[in-house]
């Protein structure tokens, strides 16, 4: 199916060769007659062409076009009145609608998390959201919330999540006045603790006995450590004792319920052989039984469940993830002591969730029920979830349900006084009366692998009429006393009831003025949209005889695309007659009379450019331009084929002048344009000297050649043309013009120069022939040598080889004098290098070569040229002779012991051989070696060597007992810090290996966490080598161990300790920077009482 075409045939273009052609005749008629005619102008203003219907985008050459100013109907744009409706609303700033809380029914708030304080957000929903607690709270008197700012600050928020209209509140007031890190992850379980504990404390001053002892009352149970002689029957003194507690801690490894782990945690241990009871009444040493038993149980029932195990293989800790059951009411009557005949029902209340599979990360949600309406909801900080009657959502495939038959139980109402129900805060089983049964209909069990804490609330009905009655609607508010009681059981005191009222109506105001910006945004764009399409609409000129008016194309985009439109401006399009030029043609529109006037009158300013406003002194102008544009492209189109045939080497007849030759090449190469350019100015600029005379061809850069006098006299007017100043850009040098004396005599005497310089040059290539090409010479015993050092031999090898380009890249070599000085210390007079080392091939010494590191051996005759011609005496120089010792290599050459030598290639059977073989060949200089100055500069020179930082090392994983060769000899050789080496992961015949960003100061620990990163090999089985030597010491950084840039090392894997996440390391490892260990210490949770006291 062939592409559907975008406009009518009417509207195709004109060819731009006869546009071109009818605007050249229509030019020269102006030119000629200078007289413009009402059709003449028609055509250079291309009113003619007909109005667009269909363009993509806004054509330039057509002043009736206005398609693309505005986008298509269902189109829009990224920015401007154009762009979505959704853009701009976005632009308005965070629409406050979006944070409100929902109305249709009661909907729990969420916390803000700032940064890791999930832990304390869900704890503090499920404080929140016992009914009991927070009427306790709330009762709390005036003059105590100001004395204890915690217990303020966790009164005014919970009286906002209560009472607030947004759908989640800021915590960072209460989190910052306990002090604690907002960025550190902590233990929820510790975090509930402390907060009680802290809670406690405070509130143990209110003269409020609801609030006196609300944390007792509702948290507090007991239990005893009881011990049982075996023998006689008898419990221990101490097992009379009673010990508060506010959770039960209870294993789960290895258990799968919570009955399971209640058995475990009230189970029996035996007391025997080194763990025997000293019994006072047998008076000795038995066998004894020693169990927990649960005395009284709070109303509030919380299991800590320890999914927290140390493993001492590793030396880490590791969460369990296995999947733990627990049901939705659970019967305790037979797990106290003394067991009832009054049932202890507790329904489960609130499960607290930690997600993750680290021990020191993850995060932590709590899924609540709503004592109301007995719906569950997920509070996920400011993201609060209905799960509806189950505990993990209705159908939750995490879950698994289970009816269970159970006996009628005892209810008791949360709002009933608990004064004849508890004693204290425990439940007296004695004192339970049985004022109301039901029958429970079935129980529920419940699984999850991320369950941390359980919370059950103890069953509780209230006695007839002492309910209290609550009509719906959250607005109706009861007052009592201080106290103001909502609808749904919240009781407000009276100043922090009006604190939050003006909050509400504060946030509520800001709703409103949000919308009402948003309509107004909205509705102005909507207007401007309108105007757009009307006036575009009207835009138009219909008929040639129709009046109309010229409108800046640029202001029209401006006014199309702004939601506010700037003053009309037409200043852009205007010459300077103050009228239309033709050259801006492609730059304005034909605006009809009706739409100039729809915007002129609403947007002002100007000026107003009407049909007859077109400039006639610019079309004389541009007729008279173009005509001297063509006459110019025929003479440069005349002179370029003549400039070909001179550069064959035809024309040449007649005067003839002198061009520069690089000029005259780009010249001809350059295409033919309207008029001379920059590029064609100064044709002998680069052949004059700088006494003005023509320059020697041999000079550098001044290669020309002749060219006739027609063709130099075009090149003259155009550079004149250019630049009229510059007359030493065009200066004039005919063909007989003698070059200047100065100029020639300066070659002369540089060539004589250059040519003594290559004699002397070349004299020493031939005095020094093996040290020119950088070939070794045998060494003989007892023949005196000199040592130069093999930096200088360099420089001068390259400098006396230099020819050509790289003669003046060139480095002259220093005069040998002053190096011999700075081969000696001055503190000694003695050698700050070492000579290089002795190779012995097939029973012949040589010295190793090297380019830039110690001293080479030169003969005594080679010293006595370098003197003559290098500024020395051959007194200075430092000489070096062969001897041969007994003595043990790995002495040090040139204080009269032994200079070591390397042997290759050695052959048994020369007799040669058997004396070297038992005396070794040494280097003994004059001076000697200074070697208490070079050690102190090595030193140094290590240090700085060792203090790099993000450079390369290669690590190579080997599998199977033993390292290549290769590797080992690689790994074990030094490596040159410059030395470029490749950046990607290689896989070799024996292992992997890959390169690793580090620094001297890298630790070991941290290299080898980049190698379980890199290979998935935990850091405990990770035997690191460099070479035959083992790396191990974490604590060690890399300068520590002599590892430099670009060395190799290599990694086995000794499969001892078993796998783990890298996650779970980093995640301890961070904590332990962070000292998490300390908990909250130093934070308001642990402080004395008294610091927390305004």
């Amino acid at each position: 199916m062939s592409r559907p075409s975008t406009r009518s045939s009417k509207n195709k273009r004109h060819r731009a060769d006869d546009n071109a052609a009818t605007t050249c005749q229509i030019y020269r008629k102006i030119h000629s007659t200078g007289e413009v005619t009402k059709d003449d102008a028609n055509q250079l203003y291309m009113i003619w062409k007909p109005i667009c219907q269909g363009c993509r985008v806004n054509t330039k050459d057509n002043p009736n076009c206005f398609c693309g100013l505005i986008p298509p109907p269902n189109g829009s744009r990224k920015s401007g009145l154009w762009q979505k409706m959704s853009d701009v609303v976005l632009a308005l700033g965070p629409d406050p609608f979006k944070d409100l809380r929902a109305s249709s029914e009661y909907s729990p708030a969420g916390l803000t998390n700032l940064g890791a304080t999930c832990y304390a957000n869900s704890i503090l929903q499920c404080l929140y959201m016992n009914k009991t607690f927070r009427r306790g709270l709330f009762s709390v008197e005036p003059g105590l919330l100001k004395q204890y700012p915690v217990l303020d600050q966790l009164a005014r928020l919970f009286a906002q999540l209560h009472a607030s209209k947004l759908a989640f509140i800021d915590s960072a007031p209460f989190i910052k006045t306990l002090e604690l890190d907002n960025g550190v992850q902590q233990d929820s379980h510790e975090f509930l603790t402390l907060l009680l504990s802290l809670l406690e404390r405070c509130l143990s001053h209110s003269q409020v006995s609801r609030a006196r002892t609300i944390v007792q009352d509702l948290f507090r149970g007991s239990v005893s450590h009881v011990t049982t002689c075996s023998k006689c029957g008898k419990d221990s003194e101490a097992s009379s004792n009673m010990e508060d507690f506010y959770e039960l801690e209870l294993n789960v490894k290895g258990l799968k319920s919570l009955d399971e782990s209640l058995n475990d945690y009230l189970s029996v241990e035996e007391l025997h052989g080194d763990n025997q009871y000293f019994c006072e009444s047998c008076g000795t040493r038995v066998d004894a039984t020693r169990s927990i038993k649960l005395r009284t149980l709070p109303y509030v029932l919380n299991f800590q469940l320890k999914r927290c195990v140390f493993l001492p293989k590793t030396t880490t800790k590791k969460k369990i993830t296995s999947a733990f059951c627990f049901p939705g009411e659970l019967d305790m009557r037979e797990r106290l002591s003394e067991p009832s005949d009054l049932e202890l029902i507790y329904d489960l209340s609130a499960v607290l969730i930690h997600k993750g599979t680290t021990v020191n990360s993850g995060h932590y949600i709590a899924h609540i029920k709503d004592e109301n309406t007995g719906q569950w909801w997920e509070f996920d900080d400011e993201h609060v979830s209905n799960l509806g009657h189950h505990p993990f959502g209705e159908g939750s495939s995490s879950s698994a349900a289970k009816p269970v038959q159970t006996e009628p139980s005892v209810h008791l109402s949360s709002t009933e006084p608990m004064n004849g129900v508890i004693n204290g805060n425990h439940i007296n089983i004695g004192q339970l009366q049985s004022s109301e049964c039901s029958i429970v209909s079935g129980s529920q069990t419940y699984s999850s692998g991320d369950a941390y804490m359980l919370m059950y609330n103890l069953r509780r009905t209230t006695k007839s009429g002492e309910v209290r009655q609550t009509v719906s609607g959250a607005n109706h508010m009861e007052i009592e006393g201080d106290i103001i009681y909502s609808d749904n059981d919240a009781a407000l005191p009276a100043h922090l009831y009006e604190e939050i009222k003006e909050l509400n109506a504060s946030y509520l105001d800001a709703c409103q003025q949000y919308k009402s910006k948003k309509e107004r945004e909205l509705d102005c764009i909507t207007e401007r949209r309108q105007e757009v399409r009307s006036v575009l609409s009207e835009g138009p000129v219909l008929s040639l005889e129709d009046p109309y008016f010229w409108i800046s194309t640029d202001w029209l985009r401006l006014w199309a695309d702004n939601i506010t439109p700037p003053v009309l401006d037409n200043t852009p399009i205007q010459c300077l007659h103050g009228k239309v030029p033709v050259s801006k043609v492609g730059s304005m529109k034909r605006l009809s009379s009706k739409a100039w006037n729809m915007l002129f009158s609403k947007y002002g300013g100007g000026p107003a450019l009407s049909n007859d406003d077109y400039c006639i002194n610019c079309l004389v102008e541009g007729a008279s331009t173009m005509v001297s544009a063509d006459n110019y492209r025929d003479r440069r189109k005349v002179m370029k084929e003549l400039a070909d045939a001179v550069h064959s080497g035809k024309c040449l007849d007649g005067n003839l002048y002198y061009v520069s030759k690089s000029w005259f090449q780009q010249w001809a190469r350059r295409k033919i344009i309207d008029s001379p350019c920059d590029a064609d100015a100064g044709p002998t600029a680069s052949i004059r000297c700088p006494h003005g005379k023509l320059m020697p061809e041999q000079a550098p850069g001044a290669k020309r050649l002749l060219v006739p006098e027609n063709l130099w006299l075009f090149f003259c007017e155009s550079a004149n043309t250019v630049k009229p100043d510059d007359t030493l850009g065009c200066s004039v040098f005919p063909s007989d013009v003698e070059p200047c004396a100065t100029c020639s005599m300066e070659l002369t005497e540089v060539a004589s120069i250059e040519d003594t310089l290559r004699e002397f040059k070349l004299k020493q290539r031939q005095n020094h022939e093996k040290i020119a090409l950088g070939k070794g010479f045998a060494l003989s015993s007892h023949c005196k040598y000199y040592l130069l050092p093999s930096s200088w031999l360099s420089t001068w090898r390259s400098y006396i080889n230099a020819n050509g380009k790289n003669v003046s890249s060139s480095v002259q070599p220093e005069m040998l004098d002053s190096v011999i000085d700075m081969m000696k210390c001055g503190k000694h007079s003695r050698l700050l290098e070492r000579p290089l080392e002795l190779i012995c091939k097939r029973g012949t010494i040589f010295q190793r070569f090297s380019a830039t590191d110690g001293l080479t051996i030169i003969t005594k005759d080679d010293w006595k040229f370098f003197c003559e011609e290098w500024g020395c005496t051959e007194e200075m120089g430092i000489s070096a002779e062969i001897e041969f010792s007994n003595c043990v290599a790995n002495n040090l050459a040139g204080s009269c012991e032994e200079m070591p030598i390397i042997e290759e290639h050695m052959s048994p059977h020369d007799e040669v051989n058997e004396e070297i073989e038992s005396r070794q060949p040494v280097i003994k200089t004059s001076p000697e070696v200074c070697e208490v100055c070079i050690g102190e500069r090595e030193s140094c020179e290590l240090m700085q060597k060792l203090n790099y930082c993000n450079e390369d090392i290669r690590v190579c994983f080997v599998r199977g007992k033993e390292a290549p060769k290769s590797i080992l000899e690689a790994s074990g050789t030094i490596s040159e810090p410059d030395r470029r080496i490749s950046k990607r992961s290689r896989k070799t015949n024996f292992g992997n290996s890959i390169n690793l960003k580090v620094s001297g100061s890298t630790s070991i620990y941290q290299l080898k966490m980049m190698i379980w990163e890199s290979f998935g090999v935990i850091k405990e089985n990770q035997i690191l080598h460099k070479g035959s030597t083992v790396i191990d010491g974490e604590t060690s950084t890399l300068a520590d161990m002599n590892i430099f840039p670009g060395d190799l090392l290599w990694v086995k894997d000794s499969e001892i300790h078993e796998y783990r996440d890298i996650a779970d390391e980093l995640s301890d490892h961070k904590m332990e920077v962070q000292q998490a260990e300390e908990g909250f210490r130093g934070t308001l949770l642990t402080s004395n009482i008294s610091s927390q006291v305004v």
